[in-house]
């Protein structure tokens, strides 16, 4: 954007280096004018993740991988101490912590994180990760912290906002907050859905008259949110495979309730990858969602509303 004759620029740079050469190796992530260093590797490189110096000073570590349960989920551990990686060996012993894949090491390069700290960032962002609801906590509950000065507590938040930046680039997005719609949320009857009147934050229908089902999305910030309150099939009916095991899960965790016959609703806002991962749990089978939703008010597809955008971006970068 741009204010008078200036740019302003909002970008953010994350150096990012493959220790290793490899993009499935150890890797470092760092942020301009940030003292936090974040250091990631799979589970299968822990022998040389452990030499490291990073992962032998105060920090915290998570450690992701798929729930045995809900394999469509990520189960995560949060945990801190004044020496991570003998924290990180009796983790890869213990029969209860199996799941992890992937161990990921935050602490500062300057070495100013203390013990106060650290317990203070832990029991911060296990209360983040249990309202973002993306992934399985494993952490039973959020640990107390001791007292921090008013200073340092401003620094551990700050500290708390780069990690969130960082995770999400390195494929771990469940410090992400959920995302929320912009617009009045659906009923029951298809007369009560509003158009949404912000050009920015895009409105879209799917609707199916064989089944008696309306819904309505919005895409915020990359993600294509369908608002609850929109209908859904009662079971998955297509073919085996695909996303019958993404609908089956969103029934599990209440996300789709019972509405009827034959019929669920959304109970709250819920984001998905893609047009088309939202129509075919909607649905209940297989569909090009690209194609499916429509926008309101102009009743285009979604594919033509992606190509007008772009034709519209193209244009605004050679004038």
């Amino acid at each position: 954007m741009k204010q008078g004759d200036k740019q302003v620029v909002t970008g953010r740079s994350i150096r990012l280096f493959l220790v290793d050469g490899t993009p499935n190796g150890i890797l470092t992530a760092e942020i301009m004018n940030w003292t936090g260093h974040v250091l990631s590797a799979p589970r299968t490189r822990l022998p040389d993740f452990v030499k490291r110096a990073e992962t032998g000073r105060t920090g915290i570590y998570f450690l992701t991988g798929p729930d045995e349960i809900s394999p469509n989920k990520n189960r995560v551990y949060v945990g801190e101490s004044d020496n991570v990686a003998n924290r990180l060996i009796t983790h890869n012993n213990d029969p209860r912590k199996a799941f992890w894949d992937k161990a990921c090491v935050i602490s500062s390069k300057d070495q100013n994180l203390t013990k106060a700290h650290v317990r203070y960032l832990e029991s911060r962002l296990i209360n983040i990760i249990q309202n973002a609801g993306r992934a399985i906590l494993d952490n039973n509950t959020a640990p107390e912290y001791g007292y921090l000065p008013e200073a340092d507590l401003a620094d551990m938040e700050f500290f708390i906002e780069q990690i969130r930046i960082v995770l999400p680039v390195l494929g771990l997005d469940f410090l992400r907050d959920k995302t929320k719609s912009e617009a009045p949320k659906p009923e029951s009857s298809s007369d009560t859905l509003m158009t949404c009147v912000n050009d920015a934050v895009p409105t879209f229908v799917l609707r199916s008259k064989k089944h008696d089902l309306e819904a309505t999305a919005q895409q915020i910030n990359g993600d294509f949110v369908v608002l609850a309150g929109s209908d859904a099939r009662f079971t998955w009916e297509g073919v085996k495979g695909g996303y019958e095991a993404l609908h089956d899960q969103l029934v599990a965790d209440k996300i789709l309730v019972n509405n009827g016959e034959n019929r669920r609703i959304f109970a709250e806002d819920y984001s998905f990858s893609s047009p088309s991962a939202a129509s075919n749990v909607i649905l209940g089978r297989s569909d090009n969602g690209r194609i499916s939703w429509r926008r309101k008010p102009t009743g285009e597809t979604y594919a033509d509303w992606q190509n007008s955008q772009i034709e519209h971006s193209m244009i605004n970068a050679e004038t």
